[in-house]
């Protein structure tokens, strides 16, 4: 690939043939294209945005390609981009987390990558590894440093993302490590409402197990027992009598 056409720096979003081959390199796992720069054409190419505002690193990251990962991020955080955030506020770190590139988060977090970063919803990179179910993930963000409780724009921590999805065993690491059981999100609900309304009976149980509190009204007035369907509610009610009784 000729690369003479990077030698200068382009306007923001510009998008010439060599730029959209190289976007092309980093979401295929091209590494060689990336391994044949020059330093001063590497560093050049760390600028580069396509449409969405992502950089390289982001395409990278996000299609799971290490080896071009480790290339973009060989340098001190402030030039690697590493934080760098899309039109959405993503960082790579959002994305790999989301997609479940073990790998990558972990390069990415040793190259400075910020763990508590929020996009433009106020979510981290832990809310994605708790909403898709990504257990070596949350593990790994947890070990550097993310912290457990922060709420989105909605109010809703990980531990609301994990049982809304049904992850039991994702809520049960985020309790031990200290989620906030009865956290209430903007419309008043924990993450035992958010079990209950979508029908995750072994979250919704569990949750009851470590205390939840199932007489917490949301905004409208409800309770769990008021959001469970009446088919779960019976489950309900005895898990709550068996916390009583103990």
């Amino acid at each position: 690939m000729e690369m003479a056409q990077l030698d200068s720096p382009k306007p923001e979003h510009a998008t010439t043939e060599e730029e959209e081959d190289l976007f092309r390199a980093a979401a295929a796992g091209e590494s060689r294209i990336f391994s044949s720069l020059s330093q001063q054409q590497l560093q050049l190419s760390r600028s580069l945005r396509n449409e969405d505002g992502r950089s390289l690193l982001h395409v990278a990251a996000s299609s799971g390609h290490t080896e071009v990962v480790n290339i973009l991020t060989a340098a001190d955080p402030s030039i690697s981009g590493v934080n760098n955030t899309d039109e959405e506020g993503w960082a790579p770190l959002h994305s790999s987390a989301s997609c479940g590139h073990v790998e990558i988060v972990q390069i990415l977090l040793s190259r400075g990558a910020s763990v508590n970063l929020a996009n433009n919803g106020g979510r981290t990179a832990l809310h994605y590894a708790a909403s898709k179910g990504w257990l070596k993930i949350a593990e790994i963000l947890i070990s550097h440093g993310a912290k457990i409780n922060q709420k989105d724009k909605v109010g809703c921590t990980p531990l609301h993302r994990a049982a809304s999805v049904g992850n039991s065993e994702m809520c049960e690491l985020l309790i031990e490590e200290g989620a906030e059981i009865d956290a209430t999100d903007r419309t008043g609900q924990t993450p035992l409402m958010n079990a209950v309304i979508c029908e995750n009976r072994q979250v919704a149980l569990l949750l009851i197990r470590h205390g939840a509190d199932v007489d917490v009204e949301d905004k409208e007035g409800y309770t769990v027992l008021g959001r469970a369907s009446y088919d779960l509610r019976p489950s309900l009610i005895d898990a709550a009598k068996a916390m009583n009784e103990d």
